[in-house]
C-alpha cells in the first residue's frame, strides 16, 4: 500500500527527529519526505493500513499531518 500525507514538516532536522520513530515501525517498507513539494509530502509504502498511526505520530511530535486519499 502507498500512503501519501500532507504535512508541515519543512526541514531536514525535523525529518531527523521523526526518523527513529518511522524506522522502528515494522509495518513500513519505505518512507520519504518531499520537502520541495508545497505540501511537504510524506510518502509511505506499508504492508497494511497505517494512516491513523502516522497521523498520531506526527501530531505527538508537534507536526500537522493529513492523509491524502484519491
Amino acid at each position: 500500500m502507498i500512503h501519501i500525507f500532507k504535512t508541515n514538516v519543512e526541514t531536514k532536522p525535523a525529518i531527523e527527529r521523526l526518523k527513529s520513530y518511522l524506522d522502528q515501525m515494522d509495518a513500513l517498507a519505505q518512507w520519504n519526505f518531499d520537502l520541495e513539494d508545497c505540501d511537504h509530502i510524506l510518502r509511505i509504502e506499508s504492508k497494511r493500513a497505517i494512516g491513523h498511526l502516522i497521523i498520531n505520530l506526527l501530531h505527538e511530535n508537534g507536526f500537522e499531518c493529513q492523509e491524502l486519499i484519491d
